[in-house]
């Protein structure tokens, strides 16, 4: 008698030992599940699959601030045309690649809250500026800003593609391609794409997704013309790579320093 009861008591340990562990085993797979659904995701798209590797710090600060992203890499010319290849996806934090079963690239900004390109060329901001498809790039910046998805853009970059600046052996565009990429950059910030340093680029995400303010290191670039005819040789002397320069609205440009300005991609603010 005593045997039997003790059994039943086993029994009935046994069964609720199995309901707790069931029970906990279910709390675990819809915190799970929660977390997954809350969990921020961007999509970065790079030129190749090297191309990444120097924001590997950036990345990382977006990991510990909650925010997961893919990794879309377009390697080759022909990559940057659709024809009939369209987007595949894997699992985990995910890398992107061409293929003709996958997802269509205008479908692709669906699950991401922002679109971020270290680096555009002038074919691909001309196209965007234009309301053009015709390249994954465009196709995808296309679907973002339909959705009202934010797109954040590299604004430190030569204009040209990596694989022309193989190929051309040139590292930069002429003064007249300088001048058009300027003013399709001028009308895809109308459009509302951010442009920012791409050092910067994890910060805007994060002003983006979740409200945290950036703090511009850029100011430190802005440099003040205080002058009457800006010259050659002051830009020469005073001015980097895409800084911003600050000048008063009667001030004249020589010739020769409108074609330097092109050539360092200043942007100018008349004040």
């Amino acid at each position: 008698m005593f045997r039997g009861d003790e059994m039943g008591h086993d029994i009935n340990r046994e069964a609720e030992l199995s309901k707790l562990v069931e029970a906990i085993v279910r709390d675990l797979l819809a915190n799970a599940t929660k977390e997954k659904k809350e969990c921020k995701k961007v999509l970065f798209i790079f030129c190749d699959s090297s191309a990444h590797e120097r924001y590997t710090d950036s990345l990382i600060q977006l990991r510990n601030e909650g925010i997961d992203y893919d990794f879309l890499f377009l390697d080759g010319e022909t990559s940057g045309w659709l024809g009939l290849h369209k987007i595949e996806s894997t699992n985990g934090t995910k890398v992107l690649a061409e293929d003709e079963f996958a997802p269509a690239p205008l479908e692709l900004p669906k699950e991401y809250e922002a679109i971020v390109i270290p680096e555009i060329d002038l074919d691909n901001i001309a196209r965007i500026s234009l309301g053009l498809k015709g390249s994954i790039k465009a196709e995808i910046v296309f679907a973002a800003l339909v959705l009202e998805k934010s797109v954040i853009i590299g604004e430190d970059v030569p204009g040209i593609k990596r694989s022309d600046r193989r190929t051309l052996k040139r590292v930069a565009l002429p003064p007249a391609y300088q001048k058009l990429f300027i003013q399709y950059k001028e009308e895809l910030k109308r459009m509302g794409i951010t442009f920012i340093k791409q050092e910067m680029l994890h910060e805007a995400v994060l002003e983006k997704i979740k409200g945290i303010s950036v703090v511009s290191r850029s100011i430190n670039k802005e440099k003040h013309f205080h002058g009457n005819v800006l010259t050659a040789g002051w830009v020469d002397s005073q001015l980097k790579r895409n800084d911003l320069l600050i000048m008063k609205k009667t001030a004249l440009i020589t010739p020769k320093a409108k074609d330097m300005l092109l050539e360092k991609q200043i942007e100018v603010k008349y004040v």
